[in-house]
């Protein structure tokens, strides 16, 4: 779809300029120095000649056929354009001009009516608003970039063009390369996906980089990323994450909810890389894009000096990364060529006075030990070490191996020289230790993602009839939050065990209830306008008597009347007290982009405090599911500790995917909770404690 954009082997300029400076002027330039082998035409009614190119005064006097249209005049004429390219049989553009949406209503206007005239005269196009496109390969240069990156494997994509400038500024000095460079703008017609997908299928294009602000449609961005991140790595950095939904959240799940959670939780289910930084997405791309990926997490540490070795060290102990114990035989060779006071274990000290000599013996060394799936290198330049000699000596072991190297040189002026020599042979370096050791862990996640098996979604999809006449009773109504019975009545239908419960209205009927179900109880006050009882008092627990079930009925109505005069109270629920068990939390929440997602945490009161949660966008798979558990820093808790059994972690798992399958069957559905769910030892369940339901439009 897009070979005419990068490959062409004609290009017109639409508004070429005579003026140095000016973009039409600088774009052309570009396409001529850089060494395009294809036809070149200028576009400008007040010009015969530009650049030694013949001038023509629009497209449609151009005699040849073009293949791409760069289109660089007044945005009031690029609609006019478009129409010519169509009437030209140019399928292809790329609108440079700004002016559009960017720019207010009128040029949102505008780029209406431009996407409109290219749908009608059948023409792709890259922008408007955007630096333009560059593949080195075909060694276009369609922008007014100030420079041409190396021949490479990286293809980037940025939805901001100044950003496209300043991550070319940095990689022309060290000579990185990339295979395409595309300024997206404000992709009003070919999109973030489209570029991916035709990255995916480029041969010239080891890996993947991207910079998002926001997609327009998550759901088709997660099914596209899956699909190429199977492929070849995708790493992407996003901006914008701090704003959350305009809607205000009433439940716990959406005020934890925001457009962070929803970016990383869809690009963690669909294996996207992400990059936090600029200088992270280059990181990662550099070791992408010339060592080839580790087979296991097991990770060998060789430096000059102990400081680096423990920062190493301690990096690898925060990620996925395992150091672990060398051979005692590879231990005893070490032995025989290292100072007795060097560390023989992981990280392998060799001592500040180590030359390239001992490097390279050190290195070939651990390397005979086949369980290390890669290597990190650091070096402190002391007075001793040759760092070029080390570098060539590093390089050539890397360039004979299938397994990862990764290096530190540490500082600035003193390693330089030997920091290009490393790039030169296709080995990253790194200013810190904690760089290479988390560019180590982003090559082994995304060999983990790249072996995973195919998704697994159990068969929950008979449940909803059960369910069908609630939702629609509280549609009728005009509601927009569940009574209590509703919730119990859709959680029942979808499998999750809940306490015995009976309402009462009068402490009569409360007493009544007690007795029914059996002592001791817990006692919530019930009123459409309450939405968190534990917050204003409307709970008590641990009832063990008559008197102590009468006393709470006028404390709770009383209290909750008192704070709240305006709030109706229906009464109160009678509950069988649960004893025991861990309280978790998990919800339902809807992001605009990507739709409904599961969150699940530490429960109880202190989930917004604490906020030890993780998201994932429905549907959820089985593995979702697990990892949406094991990702919480309290997962150790439900391990079991000091002697505590374990929770039955499977009844969280299976909670989780009859949430997934609920949010799936009613998608106007717009927050729920269940908090807490407590989850019982190990193959003894788990029981919805308390939830809430609120509905929102689908």
């Amino acid at each position: 779809m897009l070979s005419n954009i990068f490959n062409p082997k004609s290009i017109a300029v639409i508004g070429a300029s005579r003026t140095p400076g000016k973009v039409g002027y600088d774009i052309l330039e570009n396409i001529i120095q850089y060494g395009y082998e294809g036809s070149v035409y200028a576009i400008n009614p007040n010009a015969s000649e530009i650049l030694g190119i013949k001038s023509y005064p629009s497209l449609l006097d151009v005699p040849g056929k073009i293949d791409l249209a760069v289109v660089v005049v007044p945005s009031k004429n690029v609609i006019e354009v478009i129409g010519q390219c169509g009437a030209k049989e140019i399928d292809s553009a790329i609108v440079i001009t700004a002016g559009f949406r960017e720019s207010g209503l009128e040029g949102a206007k505008l780029e209406n009516e431009l996407i409109k005239k290219a749908k009608e005269s059948g023409v792709r196009f890259i922008g408007p608003n955007c630096l333009g496109v560059i593949d080195t390969h075909s060694k276009v240069n369609a922008s007014f970039a100030a420079g041409m990156p190396a021949k490479g494997s990286i293809g980037f994509f940025s939805q901001s063009g100044a950003l496209c400038l300043a991550i070319l500024d940095r990689a022309l000095p060290d000579e990185i390369g990339f295979s395409k460079f595309i300024s997206m703008g404000n992709k009003s017609d070919i999109s973030d996906t489209d570029i991916m997908l035709a990255l995916a299928e480029d041969d010239n294009t080891r890996v993947i980089l991207g910079y998002i602000e926001g997609v327009s449609d998550g759901r088709r961005f997660m099914e596209v990323a899956s699909e190429v991140s199977r492929k070849k790595p995708l790493i992407i950095l996003k901006s914008g994450i701090t704003s959350s939904g305009a809607k205000a959240a009433s439940s716990h799940t959406g005020a934890l909810a925001g457009r962070e959670a929803a970016f990383d939780a869809a690009f963690k289910q669909s294996g996207v890389i992400r990059a936090h930084t600029i200088n992270e997405l280059f990181n990662y791309a550099l070791a992408f894009a010339n060592q080839p990926l580790p087979r296991g997490p097991y990770v060998a540490i060789i430096t000059n000096s102990g400081g680096p070795g423990i920062l190493a060290a301690d990096a690898c102990d925060k990620s996925d990364l395992q150091l672990i114990p060398l051979h005692k035989e590879i231990v005893d060779e070490l032995r025989t060529f290292l100072p007795p006071v060097a560390s023989f274990y992981n990280p392998i000290d060799i001592l500040g006075d180590s030359g390239a000599d001992r490097y390279e013996k050190a290195l070939n060394t651990v390397l005979k030990d086949e369980r290390i799936n890669g290597v990190i290198v650091l070096l402190t330049p002391t007075a001793v070490v040759d760092v070029d000699a080390t570098a060539m000596a590093v390089a050539h072991i890397a360039s004979l191996i299938d397994r990862p190297i990764l290096t530190s040189f540490m500082g600035k002026k003193s390693v330089e020289s030997g920091s290009k020599i490393l790039m030169k042979y296709n080995v990253p370096n790194y200013s810190y230790p904690e760089e290479a050791v988390s560019t180590l862990h982003a090559m082994y996640r995304y060999k983990v993602w790249i072996n995973r098996q195919e998704k697994t979604y159990p068969p929950l999809n008979k449940l909803k009839e059960k369910a069908v006449y609630i939702f629609d009773k509280v549609r009728e109504e005009r509601r927009e939050r569940f009574t209590e019975s509703e919730v119990h009545d859709v959680l029942n239908a979808y499998g999750f065990s809940q306490p015995k419960s009976l309402f009462a209205r009068t402490s009569e009927e409360a007493v009544a209830a007690a007795k029914g179900i059996g002592y001791p109880v817990v006692m919530k006050i019930v009123s459409p306008h309450i939405v968190h009882k534990s917050d204003i008092g409307g709970v008590r627990t641990n009832l063990n008597s008559k008197k102590d079930v009468e006393n709470a009925f006028f404390d709770i109505t009383t209290h909750v009347r008192n704070i709240m005069p305006a709030a109706y109270i229906y009464g109160v629920i009678i509950q069988e007290m649960i004893r025991g068990g861990k309280e978790v939390i998990m919800g339902i929440t809807k992001d605009p982009q990507f739709g409904h997602m599961v969150m699940f945490g530490l429960g109880g009161i202190y989930v917004e405090v604490l906020k030890d949660v993780s998201f994932r966008i429905v549907p959820l798979s089985q593995e979702d599911a697990h990892d949406l558990v094991r990702e919480t820093k309290t997962f150790p808790l439900l391990r079991g500790v000091r002697g505590e059994a374990e929770a039955d972690i499977e009844a969280i798992e299976r909670a989780l995917l009859q949430l997934s399958q609920l949010s799936i069957d009613f998608p106007q559905i717009f927050e729920a909770d269940i908090n807490p769910l407590l989850v019982m030892k190990r193959g003894e369940g788990a029981v919805a404690i308390d939830a809430r339901f609120s509905i929102g439009g689908e």
